[in-house]
C-alpha cells in the first residue's frame, strides 16, 4: 500500500520506517525542513536501538520518503496516519492543535477516497472532532466527496500506538495487539491491508468502535502507572515495618492475576506517556461529571515518590555528626535543619526516565535536581550515557549543575551519590573506585539494582526503596 504519515519525531519516524520495512510504500511528512533534510542524510535524532538502520535501508531501497509537502503525501497514498504531538497543555488536557491542522490540510487537499487514520494518544470524542473538521473543509470546497448525507468520501480511524521507547521497534514488528476503531467495512479492508503483515494467531488485529479505541490507551497506561504507585506505597510501608519490597513483589507477582509487570519500588515513573496520559484522562472525567478517584491518587503517589529520594538522603545527613562548617567545626543543630545541604556537591548516575534512551519528559531526576536547588545544595554533578544533550538543553541555565564526561568523574568529592535510572550496564560498578573518588560515603539507591548487604560491608551509607 501507498501511506503517508503526518507527524513529528518518535511515533511518526518509528511507524513510517516499521510499515516501509514490510514493502509498504510510505511518505513521511512535517514542516520542518531542516529534519527532513536530516533524516535524507540519514541523521536519526532519537535514541532507539535498530532504527537508524532501518531508516537508512527503506530509505535507501526507496520505500521510506520524507517530505514537506503536505498535498504531495495526501496525493500519494489512500491510508493518512497523524501521528502528530500531542502534549499537555497548560490545564494538562490533550493538546489536540497538531491533531485539527492534519484534519483541516486533508479536508483542503483530498480528492478521492481517504482514512485518516488518528496514531497519536488523544482522549474520547477526537475522532467525532476530526470528522467535522474534514467535513466542513470539504463544504467549503463544495468537494463532490460529500454526497447527500455529507459521508462516503473518507473514513476516520483510531488506531493508537503501544510502543515503549527503546523497544519501539520491537514492539511495532511483534505487537502484542494492533487495536483499530472503524466505523465502516472498507475502512476495516484498509487497516486489514495496512497490518496484515503483522498478524500472527497469538498477535491479534482486534476491531471495535472509534470511542472504544481511544480509551484503550489511556486506561492501559493508567493503569501500568497505577500498579507503578500500588507497589511504591507498600514499599513506603514495608520501610516503615521494616519488610522486603523485593519479596513482596515477587511473591505477589506470581499471582497470574496481578503479574510480575511493572511491580518494581523506586523513585516513580515518568516519560513521555504515563504522567500525560494519566493527567489527560483525569481531565477528560471531568468534562463528562466523572472523577477518577484511583486514578487521581496514582498520579498523587507518584508526585511524592519522585522526591522521596532527597528526603531519604536529608535524613542521612541530619545524622551525620561530623559534618563541619566552612571554619572546620561541628555544625549547630540548627544549620543542619535549615541547611543540610549548603556544603554538599551531591553526584547523580542517570538522569532519563528509564534505561536505554535519551527522554527525560517529567523524569524524576529534573524534580530530584529542583528540589536539590531549592534546599542550597553546593553542588550537582550528573551523568547519564544518552540523556545529555537533552538535560543541557532544558537546564543550561543552572549554574549548580555540572555535566561529566563520564559515570565515574561525577563522584569527584561527592558527599552523596543518588541512583536515579536502572542500566543494567552500571550494576557491576566499581565500588573501589567509587570509594576512592568520593568524599562522603552516601548511597541512595531509588531503583534498587545493587545489594545493601555488599555495599554496607564495604562501608558505605547505603539506602534503597522499601527495605
Amino acid at each position: 500500500m501507498k501511506i503517508t504519515i503526518f507527524g513529528t519525531w518518535y511515533v511518526w519516524l518509528v511507524t513510517g520506517t516499521c510499515l516501509a520495512e514490510v514493502w509498504h510504500e510510505v511518505m513521511c511528512i512535517d514542516i520542518d525542513q531542516n529534519k527532513i533534510d536530516k533524516l535524507k542524510e540519514w541523521i536519526i535524532p532519537i535514541y532507539e536501538p535498530w532504527l537508524e538502520e532501518l531508516v537508512k535501508r527503506n530509505y535507501k531501497e526507496g520505500r521510506l520518503q520524507f517530505s514537506t509537502d503536505a498535498k504531495q503525501g495526501i496525493d500519494f497514498a489512500t491510508a493518512i496516519f497523524s501521528a502528530v504531538w500531542t502534549p499537555p497543555d497548560e490545564n494538562h488536557r490533550a493538546d489536540l492543535r497538531f491533531v485539527k491542522i492534519v484534519a483541516q490540510t486533508l479536508g483542503q487537499n483530498m480528492d478521492n477516497y481517504k482514512v485518516f487514520i488518528n496514531k497519536s494518544t488523544v482522549p474520547v470524542g477526537t475522532g467525532e472532532m476530526c470528522k467535522n473538521i474534514i467535513k466542513e473543509e470539504l463544504k467549503k470546497r463544495k468537494s463532490p466527496l460529500l454526497g447527500g448525507d455529507l459521508e462516503g468520501g473518507f473514513d476516520v480511524v483510531s488506531n493508537p500506538e503501544f510502543l515503549k521507547e527503546w523497544a519501539a521497534v520491537k514492539d511495532f514488528m511483534t505487537p502484542d495487539r494492533i487495536v483499530c476503531g472503524v466505523e465502516s467495512e472498507q475502512a476495516k479492508k484498509v487497516m486489514n491491508d495496512i497490518y496484515k503483515s503483522f498478524i500472527r494467531a497469538d498477535k491479534p488485529l482486534v476491531f471495535t468502535d472509534l470511542k472504544s479505541s481511544e480509551i484503550i490507551k489511556y486506561a492501559a497506561n493508567s493503569f501500568l502507572a497505577t500498579k507503578i504507585s500500588f507497589i511504591n506505597e507498600i514499599a513506603n510501608f514495608a520501610e516503615i515495618v521494616w519488610a522486603n519490597i523485593s519479596d513482596i513483589s515477587k511473591w505477589i507477582g506470581l499471582d497470574p492475576r496481578i503479574g510480575s509487570k511493572f511491580l518494581h519500588a523506586g523513585i516513580g515513573y515518568g516519560g513521555s506517556c504515563f504522567p500525560k496520559d494519566v493527567q489527560a484522562l483525569i481531565e477528560t472525567g471531568k468534562d463528562f461529571w466523572y472523577d477518577f478517584k484511583i486514578i487521581k491518587a496514582t498520579e498523587e503517589v507518584n508526585k511524592l515518590q519522585k522526591v522521596k529520594i532527597v528526603d531519604m538522603l536529608l535524613e542521612k545527613i541530619k545524622h551525620i555528626h561530623s559534618q563541619l562548617n566552612s571554619e572546620g567545626l561541628p555544625l549547630k543543630s540548627e544549620e543542619i535543619n535549615y541547611f543540610p545541604l549548603a556544603n554538599k556537591t551531591i553526584a547523580i548516575w542517570w538522569l532519563a526516565f528509564k534505561p536505554k534512551t535519551d527522554d527525560i519528559r517529567d523524569a524524576p531526576s529534573l524534580d530530584v535536581i529542583d528540589r536539590l536547588i531549592g534546599l542550597w545544595v553546593s553542588k550537582i554533578q550528573a551523568f547519564d550515557p544518552v540523556a545529555m544533550e537533552n538535560v543541557s538543553r532544558v537546564l543550561w541555565w543552572e549554574s549548580k549543575l555540572t555535566l561529566t564526561y563520564t559515570n565515574y568523574e561525577a563522584l569527584k568529592w561527592a558527599d552523596a551519590l543518588l541512583v536515579l535510572t536502572e542500566w543494567d550496564e552500571f550494576r557491576n560498578a566499581d565500588f573501589d573506585k567509587i570509594v576512592e573518588l568520593m568524599r562522603g560515603n552516601i548511597i541512595i539507591d531509588g531503583r534498587n539494582i545493587w545489594n545493601k548487604d555488599d555495599l554496607i560491608e564495604r562501608g558505605f551509607n547505603y539506602e534503597w526503596i522499601g527495605k
